[in-house]
This record gives structure tokens, C-alpha cells and sequence, in this order.
């Protein structure tokens, strides 16, 4: 070892001091910010959903994400949104909209529930069901015929400008309104003008192709001032007879028309109660379990 004096050099040590950082958290601050997106696209779906659908449509999502009823509230099975096919062995509409029973129901049915076989053994509920399914799909085959979804249409473009037609329980609907420039009815009357003329020819022509009961229906528009003695009431029971007149002297046998009624403006077919669009007639071909049929 050298002295004081010597060249040798001292000896430094350096320490160092490691700091651990503590990365990305493990990652928890992803998972959180991806529930938070997700959250805001449901939100924004939600808002979208408000909007864009009505308030039965609205009805029917709601009930088909019920998880504790199996079907939607208000049917016992049809063609609306969400409705379904009935799961009760009665292929009926529902009574009062919330149960499984006939229109008639009987004591049988109600109490002790449907044997499922006739008086002479053969089983009613499969020869009903199979009817019912054949009526339907001739209603079907009859609108298709209207609408030309077959590819051949019984109706002029003119003409069909002013059809919308539905299958429900009921039987098949045809519905005729007005337009703006081209209207059924001369306006606040109940004399057809030749476009209901020809409408009422074409009716009269398909409804041959089936037995079926017909209901005719007549809705008006509001009328912008409230009146004392609103004539509405007596405008849609004459525009209905109306029809039906048009009809008789069509060829319609007049023993297949069940009822003629005017519904004046209580039931709108849009949210404005003065829009022409509410005037319109509602031809109804019925099935045979229809209350007026």
C-alpha cells in the first residue's frame, strides 16, 4: 500500500437508486373507459329508439325484453310487432286484450279447458286450426293479388295509389283514403266522386274470389273549429252506406254485409286529427271466427 505520496487513485463508489414505476395501472383504466362507451352507445341507441317508434311500438320492445310474461301484454298472438304466435292452444283473439279465451268462451273452455275432440271423437282443435290457416292464407293470396306482389296486379297504378291493405284477426283489411289532389268523397259529403267509383268496382270484382262476411267502416277527419252538433258523425254513417250502395250496384251479394258503421274522427290513421290522410274507408273481407261474422 502506498503512502501519502503515492499514485495510486482512491477508489468511488457510486450507488444507484432504482425507482419503480408503476406502468399502466395493470390496465383496470381501459375496462372502465370501454364500459363507459358502451354505456353512451346504448344511451344514444335509447334516444334514437324514442324517437323513431311510436308508442305501441314502444310497447312491443319493451315487452319483448320482459323476461317475466311470454307474450306481449295487450295480444294473445297477431301480426303486430313483437307479437308472436299465440302459445294458448285457442287460436282466437285474445278476450278483452288480456287473456287466452275465445270470443265466446264456454264453460268448458273457461273451467275446465277444451277436450280437443267433437262431440263424434275427430279432434276440433287440429280441423280448426287447419281451417283457420287455409282462410288466412286465401285473405293472403287476395291481397297479393291487389298489391301485385305475384308479379300481376287487379289494380291500376292510379287506383292503387289510394289502397293500403293488413291481415289480422279480424280478416283483410283494405283501406281507401284520400289524397290531396285525388279524394273519394266530394268534400264535406257523401257523394263518391269516379275514382271511389272505380275503387268500389274493383272491391266488389276481388271480393268474389271468396264466401267471406264484409264489414264496411268510415273514418272522417277533424274539423278545425268545435261545433255544438259536429257533423262528423253523420258524415262517416252516410260515406259508409255510401259504399255500401257502391258496392250493391257492383255485383256484391248483399247477404255476405255483416255491418256498416262510421267511426267519424276518433280513431286517426296519423297524428295530425286534420290531415286528409284520416279520411278513408275500411273494407274488411272477415274471417269466419270474427264477432261479425
Amino acid at each position: 500500500m502506498s503512502g501519502p505520496g503515492g499514485n495510486t487513485a482512491p477508489v468511488i463508489i457510486k450507488r444507484k437508486k432504482i425507482i419503480k414505476s408503476d406502468g399502466h395501472h395493470g390496465g383496470a383504466w381501459k375496462v372502465a373507459y370501454a364500459d363507459f362507451v358502451t354505456a353512451m352507445m346504448a344511451f344514444f341507441l335509447l334516444m334514437w329508439l324514442l324517437n323513431a317508434t311510436t308508442e305501441k311500438q314502444r310497447k312491443g320492445i319493451a315487452d319483448y325484453f320482459s323476461p317475466t310474461i311470454p307474450i306481449i301484454r295487450i295480444s294473445g298472438g297477431g301480426d303486430d310487432d313483437f307479437s308472436g304466435d299465440s302459445v294458448f292452444s285457442e287460436e282466437r283473439l285474445a278476450q278483452n286484450g288480456i287473456g287466452a279465451s275465445n270470443l265466446r268462451p264456454t264453460e268448458a273452455q273457461q273451467a275446465r279447458g277444451e277436450t280437443g275432440l267433437s262431440e263424434d271423437g275427430s279432434d276440433s282443435a287440429s280441423d280448426t286450426n287447419t281451417s283457420n290457416g287455409e282462410e288466412i292464407e286465401t285473405l293472403m293470396e287476395v291481397e297479393e293479388l291487389l298489391l301485385g306482389r305475384a308479379g300481376e296486379s287487379l289494380v291500376s297504378q292510379e287506383l292503387n295509389r289510394h289502397i293500403r291493405t293488413r291481415v289480422t284477426d279480424e280478416g283483410l283489411i283494405i283501406e281507401l283514403f284520400d289524397l290531396e289532389e285525388a279524394q273519394l268523397f266530394a268534400p264535406g259529403t257523401a257523394d263518391g266522386t269516379p275514382l271511389l267509383n272505380n275503387l268500389a268496382e274493383m272491391i266488389a270484382a276481388v271480393s268474389q274470389l271468396v264466401n267471406n262476411g264484409i264489414a264496411v267502416e268510415a273514418h272522417t277527419r277533424a274539423r278545425p273549429v268545435v261545433l255544438a252538433d259536429s257533423p262528423v258523425w253523420g258524415l262517416s254513417a252516410a260515406r259508409a252506406n255510401a259504399m255500401r250502395s257502391l258496392l250493391q250496384a257492383s255485383g256484391l251479394d248483399r247477404q255476405r254485409l255483416r255491418r256498416v258503421t262510421g267511426h267519424a274522427d276518433r280513431e286517426p290513421t296519423v297524428h295530425n286529427p286534420l290531415a286528409i290522410r284520416n279520411n278513408r274507408l275500411e273494407v274488411i273481407l272477415l274471417r269466419t271466427g270474427s264477432t261479425a261474422n
